[in-house]
Protein backbone atom coordinates (compact mmCIF):
# COMPACT_ATOMS: atom_id res chain seq x y z
CA UNK A 1 0.00 0.00 0.00
CA UNK A 2 0.92 3.28 -1.17
CA UNK A 3 1.21 5.80 1.85
CA UNK A 4 1.04 10.08 1.23
CA UNK A 5 1.54 11.96 4.44
CA UNK A 6 0.30 15.58 3.57
CA UNK A 7 1.14 18.43 5.87
CA UNK A 8 2.86 22.11 5.75
CA UNK A 9 2.77 25.74 7.45
CA UNK A 10 -0.84 26.31 8.24
CA UNK A 11 -2.72 28.11 5.86
CA UNK A 12 -1.00 26.86 2.58
CA UNK A 13 -4.58 24.92 1.76
CA UNK A 14 -2.93 21.45 3.04
CA UNK A 15 -6.37 19.84 3.29
CA UNK A 16 -7.60 20.98 0.21
CA UNK A 17 -4.29 19.80 -1.50
CA UNK A 18 -4.55 16.61 0.19
CA UNK A 19 -8.42 15.87 -1.36
CA UNK A 20 -7.26 16.93 -4.31
CA UNK A 21 -4.54 14.16 -4.49
CA UNK A 22 -6.86 11.46 -3.01
CA UNK A 23 -8.82 12.08 -5.79
CA UNK A 24 -6.29 11.74 -8.51
CA UNK A 25 -5.36 9.02 -7.11
CA UNK A 26 -8.25 7.33 -7.63
CA UNK A 27 -9.64 8.74 -10.55
CA UNK A 28 -5.96 7.00 -12.31
CA UNK A 29 -7.74 3.64 -11.28
CA UNK A 30 -6.08 3.22 -7.68
CA UNK A 31 -8.36 2.55 -4.51
CA UNK A 32 -7.92 4.95 -2.71
CA UNK A 33 -8.42 6.12 0.92
CA UNK A 34 -8.31 9.46 2.40
CA UNK A 35 -8.28 10.32 6.16
CA UNK A 36 -8.66 13.81 7.58
CA UNK A 37 -9.65 15.69 11.01
CA UNK A 38 -11.39 18.49 9.17
CA UNK A 39 -14.32 18.71 6.92
CA UNK A 40 -13.81 18.22 3.51
CA UNK A 41 -16.81 20.08 1.13
CA UNK A 42 -19.00 17.65 -1.17
CA UNK A 43 -17.24 14.74 1.40
CA UNK A 44 -19.51 12.87 3.99
CA UNK A 45 -18.83 13.39 7.46
CA UNK A 46 -19.11 10.04 9.07
CA UNK A 47 -16.22 8.40 11.01
CA UNK A 48 -16.55 5.02 9.00
CA UNK A 49 -14.70 5.03 5.52
CA UNK A 50 -18.03 6.49 3.13
CA UNK A 51 -17.84 6.29 -0.73
CA UNK A 52 -17.18 9.54 -2.69
CA UNK A 53 -16.69 8.50 -5.73
CA UNK A 54 -15.44 5.80 -7.51
CA UNK A 55 -12.42 4.18 -6.05
CA UNK A 56 -12.57 7.14 -3.52
CA UNK A 57 -13.30 6.63 -0.11
CA UNK A 58 -13.11 8.88 2.75
CA UNK A 59 -13.04 8.69 6.86
CA UNK A 60 -12.92 11.71 9.53
CA UNK A 61 -11.03 11.47 12.21
CA UNK A 62 -13.10 12.30 15.73
CA UNK A 63 -10.90 13.07 18.33
CA UNK A 64 -13.29 13.57 21.02
CA UNK A 65 -14.76 10.10 20.10
CA UNK A 66 -11.48 8.46 20.33
CA UNK A 67 -10.93 10.05 23.90
CA UNK A 68 -14.23 8.61 25.51
CA UNK A 69 -14.00 5.34 23.88
CA UNK A 70 -10.08 4.87 24.78
CA UNK A 71 -10.80 6.47 28.49
CA UNK A 72 -13.92 4.18 28.99
CA UNK A 73 -12.16 0.98 28.44
CA UNK A 74 -9.65 1.94 30.21
CA UNK A 75 -11.50 2.40 33.40
CA UNK A 76 -13.05 -0.97 32.67
CA UNK A 77 -9.71 -2.77 32.66
CA UNK A 78 -8.89 -0.93 35.61
CA UNK A 79 -12.22 -1.72 37.56
CA UNK A 80 -10.88 -3.96 40.01
CA UNK A 81 -8.28 -1.44 41.09
CA UNK A 82 -10.75 1.67 41.07
CA UNK A 83 -12.86 -0.20 43.32
CA UNK A 84 -10.59 -1.25 46.01
CA UNK A 85 -10.03 3.06 46.38
CA UNK A 86 -13.51 3.92 46.12
CA UNK A 87 -13.33 6.00 42.75
CA UNK A 88 -16.95 6.59 41.02
CA UNK A 89 -17.02 5.89 37.70
CA UNK A 90 -16.92 8.70 34.93
CA UNK A 91 -20.11 8.24 32.06
CA UNK A 92 -19.02 9.27 28.57
CA UNK A 93 -21.63 12.35 28.81
CA UNK A 94 -19.32 13.80 31.12
CA UNK A 95 -15.92 13.63 29.34
CA UNK A 96 -14.69 16.21 27.34
CA UNK A 97 -11.06 15.51 25.65
CA UNK A 98 -8.00 16.51 26.62
CA UNK A 99 -4.77 18.27 25.02
CA UNK A 100 -2.93 15.61 22.94
CA UNK A 101 -5.85 13.23 22.47
CA UNK A 102 -6.11 14.52 18.56
CA UNK A 103 -2.48 13.53 18.04
CA UNK A 104 -3.53 9.77 19.37
CA UNK A 105 -6.42 9.75 17.81
CA UNK A 106 -4.64 10.23 14.68
CA UNK A 107 -2.12 7.65 15.87
CA UNK A 108 -5.31 5.20 15.73
CA UNK A 109 -6.39 6.04 12.84
CA UNK A 110 -3.07 5.16 11.33
CA UNK A 111 -2.86 2.04 13.06
CA UNK A 112 -6.26 0.94 11.48
CA UNK A 113 -5.52 1.69 8.34
CA UNK A 114 -2.27 -0.10 8.37
CA UNK A 115 -3.51 -3.39 9.57
CA UNK A 116 -6.30 -3.26 7.24
CA UNK A 117 -9.72 -2.44 8.99
CA UNK A 118 -10.72 -0.75 6.53
CA UNK A 119 -10.05 -2.61 3.19
CA UNK A 120 -12.50 -5.10 2.44
CA UNK A 121 -11.08 -5.24 -0.72
CA UNK A 122 -7.48 -3.82 -0.34
CA UNK A 123 -6.14 0.11 -0.54
CA UNK A 124 -3.35 0.78 -3.21
CA UNK A 125 -3.40 4.69 -1.86
CA UNK A 126 -3.67 6.01 1.85
CA UNK A 127 -3.72 9.51 1.94
CA UNK A 128 -3.79 11.08 4.85
CA UNK A 129 -4.35 14.66 5.89
CA UNK A 130 -1.82 15.63 9.00
CA UNK A 131 -1.92 18.60 11.70
CA UNK A 132 0.18 21.36 10.28
CA UNK A 133 4.29 21.00 9.87
CA UNK A 134 5.94 21.44 13.63
CA UNK A 135 3.04 19.47 14.78
CA UNK A 136 2.71 16.75 12.03
CA UNK A 137 5.99 15.78 12.76
CA UNK A 138 5.96 15.58 16.31
CA UNK A 139 2.72 13.23 15.47
CA UNK A 140 5.17 10.88 13.27
CA UNK A 141 8.21 10.31 15.57
CA UNK A 142 5.45 9.10 18.79
CA UNK A 143 5.11 6.03 18.33
CA UNK A 144 9.22 5.19 18.20
CA UNK A 145 9.22 7.61 21.50
CA UNK A 146 6.04 5.81 23.31
CA UNK A 147 7.54 2.59 22.56
CA UNK A 148 10.96 3.37 23.83
CA UNK A 149 9.06 4.46 27.08
CA UNK A 150 7.10 1.63 27.16
CA UNK A 151 10.52 -0.52 27.16
CA UNK A 152 12.16 1.35 29.83
CA UNK A 153 9.12 1.57 32.13
CA UNK A 154 8.20 -1.95 32.19
CA UNK A 155 10.73 -3.98 30.60
CA UNK A 156 9.53 -7.24 28.79
CA UNK A 157 12.10 -9.41 30.59
CA UNK A 158 10.07 -8.81 33.82
CA UNK A 159 7.43 -10.33 32.52
CA UNK A 160 9.03 -13.73 32.58
CA UNK A 161 9.47 -13.59 36.43
CA UNK A 162 5.54 -12.73 37.10
CA UNK A 163 5.72 -15.74 39.05
CA UNK A 164 8.09 -14.29 41.98
CA UNK A 165 6.36 -11.25 41.76
CA UNK A 166 4.11 -12.05 44.90
CA UNK A 167 7.43 -13.13 46.73
CA UNK A 168 8.94 -9.95 45.34
CA UNK A 169 6.44 -7.72 46.56
CA UNK A 170 6.58 -8.84 50.29
CA UNK A 171 10.60 -8.41 50.38
CA UNK A 172 10.24 -4.87 48.86
CA UNK A 173 7.45 -4.09 50.94
CA UNK A 174 5.59 -2.38 47.99
CA UNK A 175 2.91 -3.51 45.74
CA UNK A 176 4.51 -5.71 42.41
CA UNK A 177 2.76 -4.21 38.90
CA UNK A 178 -0.27 -6.15 38.24
CA UNK A 179 -0.11 -8.32 35.00
CA UNK A 180 -3.02 -6.38 33.48
CA UNK A 181 -0.76 -3.54 33.39
CA UNK A 182 1.82 -5.55 31.40
CA UNK A 183 -0.52 -6.88 29.17
CA UNK A 184 -2.06 -3.23 28.79
CA UNK A 185 1.75 -2.10 27.97
CA UNK A 186 2.51 -5.20 25.78
CA UNK A 187 -0.95 -4.42 23.26
CA UNK A 188 -0.23 -0.72 23.51
CA UNK A 189 3.65 -1.47 21.94
CA UNK A 190 1.91 -3.98 19.46
CA UNK A 191 -0.42 -0.99 18.10
CA UNK A 192 2.60 1.79 18.04
CA UNK A 193 4.90 -1.02 16.05
CA UNK A 194 1.88 -0.86 13.73
CA UNK A 195 1.82 2.69 13.10
CA UNK A 196 5.83 2.82 13.28
CA UNK A 197 5.94 0.32 11.14
CA UNK A 198 3.59 2.06 8.42
CA UNK A 199 5.32 5.70 8.86
CA UNK A 200 8.83 3.94 8.00
CA UNK A 201 7.60 1.83 5.62
CA UNK A 202 10.01 2.40 2.02
CA UNK A 203 6.14 3.66 0.29
CA UNK A 204 5.35 6.11 2.82
CA UNK A 205 6.24 9.52 1.76
CA UNK A 206 5.48 13.06 2.98
CA UNK A 207 4.08 15.84 0.41
CA UNK A 208 4.38 19.27 1.77
CA UNK A 209 2.01 22.12 1.10
CA UNK A 210 3.09 25.55 1.08
CA UNK A 211 2.29 29.15 -0.36
CA UNK A 212 5.01 30.59 -2.61
CA UNK A 213 6.42 33.67 -0.95
CA UNK A 214 9.04 35.07 2.01
CA UNK A 215 6.83 33.80 5.38
CA UNK A 216 7.56 29.43 4.18
CA UNK A 217 11.52 29.86 3.38
CA UNK A 218 12.17 29.17 7.25
CA UNK A 219 9.60 26.65 7.88
CA UNK A 220 10.81 24.43 4.88
CA UNK A 221 14.06 24.90 5.43
CA UNK A 222 13.60 23.81 9.03
CA UNK A 223 11.27 20.75 8.16
CA UNK A 224 13.19 19.68 5.00
CA UNK A 225 15.74 18.85 8.38
CA UNK A 226 13.71 17.57 10.04
CA UNK A 227 11.94 15.04 8.00
CA UNK A 228 15.58 14.04 6.71
CA UNK A 229 15.95 13.13 10.55
CA UNK A 230 13.36 10.86 11.44
CA UNK A 231 14.45 9.10 7.58
CA UNK A 232 11.17 10.49 5.60
CA UNK A 233 10.95 10.98 2.11
CA UNK A 234 9.34 13.81 0.67
CA UNK A 235 7.83 13.15 -2.73
CA UNK A 236 6.70 16.48 -3.74
CA UNK A 237 6.73 20.16 -2.57
CA UNK A 238 3.42 21.77 -3.62
CA UNK A 239 2.73 25.09 -4.05
CA UNK A 240 -0.58 26.46 -2.84
CA UNK A 241 -2.79 28.94 -4.22
CA UNK A 242 -0.78 30.19 -6.87
CA UNK A 243 -2.29 33.12 -8.47
CA UNK A 244 -2.40 33.23 -12.45
CA UNK A 245 0.51 34.71 -14.23
CA UNK A 246 0.85 37.64 -16.43
CA UNK A 247 -2.70 39.63 -14.88
CA UNK A 248 -3.34 43.10 -16.20
CA UNK A 249 -4.17 44.31 -12.53
CA UNK A 250 -1.24 46.00 -11.08
CA UNK A 251 -1.54 44.71 -8.02
CA UNK A 252 -2.43 41.23 -9.09
CA UNK A 253 0.18 40.78 -10.98
CA UNK A 254 3.16 42.05 -8.27
CA UNK A 255 1.56 39.17 -5.74
CA UNK A 256 2.12 36.84 -8.79
CA UNK A 257 5.76 37.48 -9.85
CA UNK A 258 6.53 37.24 -5.99
CA UNK A 259 5.20 33.78 -6.11
CA UNK A 260 6.67 33.07 -9.47
CA UNK A 261 10.45 34.09 -7.85
CA UNK A 262 9.52 32.24 -5.48
CA UNK A 263 9.07 29.29 -7.10
CA UNK A 264 12.03 29.24 -9.32
CA UNK A 265 13.83 29.04 -5.94
CA UNK A 266 12.14 26.33 -4.81
CA UNK A 267 12.51 24.77 -8.03
CA UNK A 268 16.51 24.80 -7.64
CA UNK A 269 16.45 24.08 -4.84
CA UNK A 270 14.96 20.89 -4.19
CA UNK A 271 15.20 19.57 -7.33
CA UNK A 272 16.26 17.27 -8.66
CA UNK A 273 15.22 14.83 -6.10
CA UNK A 274 12.28 16.40 -4.78
CA UNK A 275 9.29 18.28 -7.62
CA UNK A 276 7.94 21.20 -6.86
CA UNK A 277 4.38 21.10 -8.12
CA UNK A 278 1.99 24.19 -8.46
CA UNK A 279 -1.91 23.86 -7.11
CA UNK A 280 -4.05 26.67 -9.15
CA UNK A 281 -6.33 29.80 -6.83
CA UNK A 282 -9.44 29.41 -8.15
CA UNK A 283 -10.73 32.35 -6.63
CA UNK A 284 -12.57 30.80 -3.80
CA UNK A 285 -12.66 27.98 -1.69
CA UNK A 286 -13.20 24.42 -3.08
CA UNK A 287 -16.86 23.42 -2.92
CA UNK A 288 -16.81 19.57 -4.65
CA UNK A 289 -14.84 17.41 -6.71
CA UNK A 290 -15.06 19.70 -9.52
CA UNK A 291 -13.02 22.21 -7.97
CA UNK A 292 -10.46 19.73 -6.47
CA UNK A 293 -9.84 18.36 -10.06
CA UNK A 294 -8.68 21.99 -11.60
CA UNK A 295 -5.88 21.99 -8.71
CA UNK A 296 -4.28 20.19 -11.31
CA UNK A 297 -1.84 17.06 -11.59
CA UNK A 298 -1.33 16.04 -7.84
CA UNK A 299 -1.21 12.24 -7.88
CA UNK A 300 0.98 10.18 -6.48
CA UNK A 301 3.90 9.00 -7.65
CA UNK A 302 4.82 5.14 -8.23
CA UNK A 303 7.64 5.41 -7.35
CA UNK A 304 9.45 2.82 -4.26
CA UNK A 305 12.75 3.64 -2.34
CA UNK A 306 15.08 0.84 -2.73
CA UNK A 307 17.85 -0.13 -0.85
CA UNK A 308 20.25 2.74 -2.55
CA UNK A 309 17.35 5.50 -1.09
CA UNK A 310 18.75 4.35 2.39
CA UNK A 311 18.79 7.47 3.99
CA UNK A 312 21.47 6.88 6.66
CA UNK A 313 24.97 5.19 5.71
CA UNK A 314 28.08 4.04 6.87
CA UNK A 315 31.81 4.74 5.24
CA UNK A 316 34.66 2.31 6.65
CA UNK A 317 37.84 4.03 6.62
CA UNK A 318 39.51 1.36 8.61
CA UNK A 319 42.39 -0.23 6.77
CA UNK A 320 41.58 -3.20 4.40
CA UNK A 321 45.36 -5.07 4.62
CA UNK A 322 44.51 -8.19 6.25
CA UNK A 323 47.74 -8.10 8.12
CA UNK A 324 46.91 -4.63 9.77
CA UNK A 325 44.72 -4.11 12.67
CA UNK A 326 40.83 -3.84 12.27
CA UNK A 327 41.17 -1.49 15.08
CA UNK A 328 42.96 0.94 12.81
CA UNK A 329 40.98 3.88 10.85
CA UNK A 330 37.72 5.25 11.78
CA UNK A 331 34.06 4.45 10.83
CA UNK A 332 31.73 7.32 9.44
CA UNK A 333 28.45 7.14 10.43
CA UNK A 334 26.60 9.60 7.17
CA UNK A 335 23.00 11.45 7.94
CA UNK A 336 21.79 13.62 5.31
CA UNK A 337 20.23 16.14 6.69
CA UNK A 338 19.36 19.21 3.85
CA UNK A 339 18.71 22.55 5.10
CA UNK A 340 20.46 22.00 8.81
CA UNK A 341 22.99 24.39 10.40
CA UNK A 342 25.79 24.03 12.23
CA UNK A 343 24.44 26.08 15.04
CA UNK A 344 21.36 24.40 15.05
CA UNK A 345 22.88 20.59 15.91
CA UNK A 346 23.53 18.70 19.07
CA UNK A 347 25.01 15.27 19.14
CA UNK A 348 25.40 13.28 22.45
CA UNK A 349 26.05 9.77 23.00
CA UNK A 350 25.07 7.99 25.73
CA UNK A 351 25.32 4.54 26.00
CA UNK A 352 23.99 2.91 22.88
CA UNK A 353 21.98 5.26 22.09
CA UNK A 354 23.06 8.85 19.79
CA UNK A 355 20.56 11.90 20.74
CA UNK A 356 20.29 13.91 17.94
CA UNK A 357 19.07 17.42 17.76
CA UNK A 358 18.24 19.67 14.93
CA UNK A 359 16.64 22.82 15.64
CA UNK A 360 13.36 22.13 17.31
CA UNK A 361 13.42 18.00 16.08
CA UNK A 362 15.01 15.18 18.37
CA UNK A 363 15.53 11.89 17.78
CA UNK A 364 17.02 8.68 19.56
CA UNK A 365 18.84 6.50 17.72
CA UNK A 366 19.84 2.81 18.83
CA UNK A 367 23.36 2.57 17.49
CA UNK A 368 24.24 -0.54 15.63
CA UNK A 369 26.21 -3.32 16.90
CA UNK A 370 29.49 -2.51 15.39
CA UNK A 371 29.11 1.41 16.72
CA UNK A 372 28.16 0.24 19.79
CA UNK A 373 32.06 -0.83 19.91
CA UNK A 374 33.31 2.48 19.40
CA UNK A 375 34.16 5.63 20.65
CA UNK A 376 32.35 9.00 19.15
CA UNK A 377 35.40 10.92 17.70
CA UNK A 378 33.88 13.84 15.85
CA UNK A 379 30.99 15.59 13.74
CA UNK A 380 30.97 17.32 11.05
CA UNK A 381 28.49 19.15 8.32
CA UNK A 382 29.70 19.48 5.35
CA UNK A 383 27.29 19.53 2.35
CA UNK A 384 23.50 19.15 4.09
CA UNK A 385 25.39 15.76 5.40
CA UNK A 386 26.42 14.86 9.04
CA UNK A 387 29.38 12.90 9.17
CA UNK A 388 29.68 11.10 12.71
CA UNK A 389 33.25 9.61 13.56
CA UNK A 390 33.45 6.66 15.08
CA UNK A 391 36.65 5.34 16.38
CA UNK A 392 36.92 1.92 17.04
CA UNK A 393 37.57 0.89 20.91
CA UNK A 394 40.89 -1.40 21.20
CA UNK A 395 39.30 -3.22 23.75
CA UNK A 396 36.31 -4.18 22.19
CA UNK A 397 37.97 -4.84 18.81
CA UNK A 398 39.40 -8.40 18.02
CA UNK A 399 43.26 -7.96 16.90
CA UNK A 400 44.60 -9.62 14.02
CA UNK A 401 48.40 -9.89 15.31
Amino acid sequence: MRTVLVTGPGGAGRTTVAAATALAAARAGLRTLFVSADAVPGFPTGTEPAEVTDGLRYARIDSGEHFREELLALQDRASGVLGLLGANRLAGEELTELPGSTQFALLHTLRRAAEGDWSKDGTDVLVVDLPPLREALAVLALPDQLRRYLRRLLPQERQAARALRPVLAQLAGVPAPAQWLYEAAARKDAELAAVQALIEDGSTTVRLVAEPGPAAEETLRTARAGLALQGLRVDALVAGRVLPRHSVDPWLAGLAAQQEKCLDHWSQEWAPTTPVREAAHLGHDPRGLDDLALLGDLAPDDRTPGPADDPWWIEDTRTADPSGDAADGTLVWCLPLPGARKDELQLVRRGDELLLTVGPFHRIVRLESGLRRCTVSGAALTDGVLRVRFTPDPALWPRSR
